[in-house]
């Protein structure tokens, strides 16, 4: 359990205990230790692994709102060496994309409903269309994110803008850490992919057409 999320000082007691647990771990420690890749495309492409938590410590009765973001972990541009398999800087990252979050579509729901089961944002979109005016979120291709989980409170009282900062919590899962790519680099990813999503058994060897 990431129980600790960024600097639980001074939070709403309302937030301050949530904690949220990232669910498939191991396959996306196993996607991790292999440099995971995710596909933007213009029309906008659904994750894999899909990014999935079970929330404790909400107040059941509170209403929150639940997002995601996805920051950029450095400031460069990177190319694929397939002679050696690895990830090489490639120059200067080009100017971030426009800065989107996803609100999952259920917000904003009780704290009984979000710990009920287990939140899934399969419908979060990735695009490398900057003109995207659906809603996903726009990135850069060949250049490398971390995805930000936020448990957001949803403040009642009539100035809670003031309390802005004190009604929110931050998860961040360093497995979830990917190279957003319009065509997959390293062949072991698109096996591990292949292997693992329910959603791409007909490009398995030997299996039926869908």
């Amino acid at each position: 359990w990431a129980g600790e999320g960024l600097g639980d000082s001074g939070k709403n007691r309302r937030v301050c205990h949530a904690a949220a647990r990232l669910e498939m771990g191991s396959l996306w420690e196993e996607f991790n230790r292999l440099g995971t890749e995710m596909i933007v495309t213009k029309a906008g492409r659904r994750m894999f692994p899909t990014f999935q938590v079970k929330l404790s410590g909400l107040d059941p009765l509170a209403d929150y709102v639940l997002l995601m973001d996805f920051i950029p972990l450095d400031d460069k541009r990177y190319r694929y060496a397939f002679h050696s398999s690895s990830w090489l800087a490639a120059g200067r990252a080009e100017p971030a994309a426009p800065g989107r979050v996803h609100f999952h579509p259920d917000s904003p729901a009780k704290g009984a409903q979000w710990m009920r089961q287990i939140v899934s944002f399969d419908k979060l979109k990735l695009t490398n269309n900057l003109l995207d005016d659906n809603g996903h979120i726009i990135l850069n291709s060949m250049h490398r994110y971390q995805p930000r989980f936020h448990v957001v409170f949803v403040d009642p009282r009539r100035d809670s803008e003031r309390f802005a900062h004190q009604n929110f919590k931050s998860f961040s899962f360093p497995e979830t850490q990917f190279m957003a790519v319009t065509a997959y680099q390293n062949h072991r990813i698109t096996q591990l992919k292949i292997a693992s999503n329910p959603f791409a058994k007909g490009f398995r060897d030997g299996d039926p057409e869908p």
